[in-house]
């Protein structure tokens, strides 16, 4: 059984949120959210946890 699996800005992109909400949400710079997507920077588990919450994404769904 495949799947489905998206990038942390596909689940940002699909929960209606932006860079800056997230960052401010985060408690981090807009810039970190883009490290994030781009695949630049990993986000902690715990973040990772709240991030996907905030997207309302299953967390096993998003790929890094």
């Amino acid at each position: 059984m495949n799947t489905l699996t998206i990038t942390w800005a596909a689940a940002r992109v699909n929960a209606g949120k932006t860079q800056k909400e997230t960052a401010e949400y985060m408690g981090v710079s807009p810039n970190t959210v883009v490290a994030w997507e781009k695949g630049e920077a990993e986000p902690k588990l715990s973040d990772a946890r709240k991030l996907s919450e905030f997207y309302n994404f299953p967390l096993d769904n998003i790929r890094t």
